[in-house]
């Protein structure tokens, strides 16, 4: 009988959102995800969404002396010059009002192109990086809310060859096409090979 060793990899995400979408997409691998430890805070002072993954992922393996994924992620608008970009999450106290003042400040302009980014990166347990993947989702932002599942921006990013929002979609169809999804399938050959 084979012995199945079961290696912790910790989420470095207080988003249960995020959890649950790593914990589908890695089902069946040696990894054992848990989630960040509460009351552990890693600043986000980098200036590119894989500089912020890298510090989180570094930052977590130290502290818990695990393995760590963490991702950055966040929405590019084209006619916001990139924003909310590394600021996505803190573009508002809640999902409602961040999704508010994107389209407040979008307002009026037809060209509403968005792409949805995410870069992860995998850190041993002394927190030294040892893989990163990027994974990109192209669409565009609605003028309205749109259907009731996801989180975060889900509702106003709109997938025209689906004619669906991240919200319409069922988790499967999400995890499949999303950017973290990408980045997660770009990963998973470095995360089959390890520890």
């Amino acid at each position: 009988m084979m012995l199945l060793i079961v290696t912790p990899l910790v989420v470095a995400t207080q988003n249960p959102g995020k959890f649950s979408e790593l914990q589908a997409t890695l089902a069946g691998l040696s990894w054992e995800l848990l989630l960040m430890p509460e009351g552990l805070e890693i600043a986000e002072t980098g200036d590119t969404f894989l500089a912020n993954a890298c510090l989180k992922a570094s930052k977590v393996a130290e502290a818990t002396g695990h393995w760590a994924i963490a991702d950055d992620s966040g929405l590019v608008v084209d006619a916001l010059d990139g924003a909310p970009g590394i600021y996505s999450a803190r573009y508002g106290q809640t999902d409602l009002e961040r999704i508010q003042r994107l389209l407040n400040e979008l307002g009026d302009e037809p060209q509403r192109a968005a792409h949805f980014v995410c870069v992860m990166a995998l850190a041993d347990s002394t927190g030294r990086i040892v893989a990163q993947a990027e994974g990109v989702c192209s669409g565009e932002i609605l003028r309205a809310p749109r259907g009731k599942g996801g989180f975060g921006y889900d509702p106003i990013f709109y997938l025209p060859e689906r004619e669906q929002t991240f919200a319409e979609l069922t988790p499967e169809e999400k995890h499949q096409i999303s950017h973290r999804g990408r980045a997660v399938q770009a990963l998973l050959p470095k995360l089959r090979a390890l520890p």
